[in-house]
């Protein structure tokens, strides 16, 4: 019998620095802008990408550089997650740390980088950049938390 994987195993903090990274499912949406109301706490979703999100790949275009190009990048950790109240309801970490499973569509469940685009799970074709963006107000989007149906389809 297989052992189970390791996030079923060991709570984030416990992981090894590839374990936690493996956990990104390379959606892309924790690089989207957020307007946050101080009155209501609410958070509103943009499609503005951060100038660092290659648009087709989703990921960082320069990840281990983000937080010193990239003035207002969040790192995420074992030790802050908890405070982060943005994290998409389909992120592995959101997921991990609420005791939950990934979905079908994650990698590391998949074995394939792709089936987040295919399940309709990122941000490809749906973005527009930081640079070319005008107001936020104008780009307010409600699909970040949806799960599309092609999602919805377990293969």
């Amino acid at each position: 019998m297989d052992d189970p994987p390791f996030w079923k195993t060991k709570r984030l903090a416990e992981m090894t620095p590839a374990e936690w990274e493996s956990l990104c499912d390379g959606c892309g949406k924790c690089c989207l802008m957020k307007l946050e109301y101080e009155d209501t706490g609410q958070i509103d979703w943009t499609n503005v990408a951060c100038h660092q999100l290659d648009h087709q790949s989703c990921r960082c275009k320069a990840y281990a550089l983000r937080q010193v190009l990239v003035e207002d990048c969040v790192s995420l950790t074992p030790d802050n997650i908890n405070e982060i109240k943005w994290l998409p309801a389909t992120c592995g970490y959101r997921l991990i740390n609420e005791g939950r499973d990934l979905y079908w569509w994650h990698p590391l469940i998949s074995g394939d980088p792709d089936t987040v685009h295919e399940a309709g799970i990122s941000v490809r074709g749906r973005v527009v950049a930081e640079d070319h963006s005008g107001e936020l107000e104008d780009h307010i989007v409600r699909w970040v938390n949806r799960l599309p149906a092609a999602a919805k389809k377990r293969r």
